[in-house]
């Protein structure tokens, strides 16, 4: 099965979990993978995780702890460019698809950030151009292309003084 090389390393994820983290301060993780023999899903938040695995005959469902206690914040980035600094991924929802021979994979990222979605907005902006990346801007939204090719959008949303804000990325 292709997607088996995520089985051994979503499980070691699992064992790093910060004890000192609240349950509700856990990213909620969701990763769903497969062609046409088959897939894998992987879910994981505050209450634990479920690792389902079905293909070529096999059906496996195990528990697995919670992997979303990871700082998945301090390894985000886009050609380098991570979140506005004190920003927290607080969900990720993976699916990657083998369809026909074309391979199809979106990711969507749930983020806080402290700073009010224009500055942070401006400051990401800013830290693409840095790096070469042209993005565009509407509103409070930046939208690109990475170097390898992927689209990008990313949406900020008033939430108090602070943002909430949602990261898209699609390769097809």
């Amino acid at each position: 099965m292709r997607f088996a090389y995520l089985i051994p390393p979503m499980m070691l994820l699992a064992a790093c979990g910060s004890a000192e983290k609240k349950a509700d301060d856990s990213t909620e993780i969701s990763i769903n993978a497969g062609d046409k023999g088959g897939g894998i899903q992987i879910k994981s938040g505050a209450d634990g995780g479920k690792l389902k695995i079905d293909a070529g005959g096999v059906n496996i469902g195990l528990d697995i702890p919670n992997v979303g206690d990871l700082d998945i914040g301090q390894d985000f980035d886009i050609d380098g460019v991570g979140l506005y600094p004190g920003s927290k991924v607080t969900s990720m929802d993976i699916d990657a698809r083998d369809k026909n021979g074309r391979h199809e994979a979106k990711a969507k990222f749930g983020f806080t950030t402290p700073a009010a979605p224009a500055i942070a907005a401006d400051w990401m902006a800013g830290e693409f151009a840095k790096k070469g990346i042209k993005v565009t801007r509407t509103g409070d939204a930046i939208a690109g292309t990475a170097k390898d090719g992927d689209n990008f959008t990313i949406r900020f949303n008033p939430d108090g003084k602070a943002s909430k804000g949602e990261v898209l990325i699609s390769k097809s």
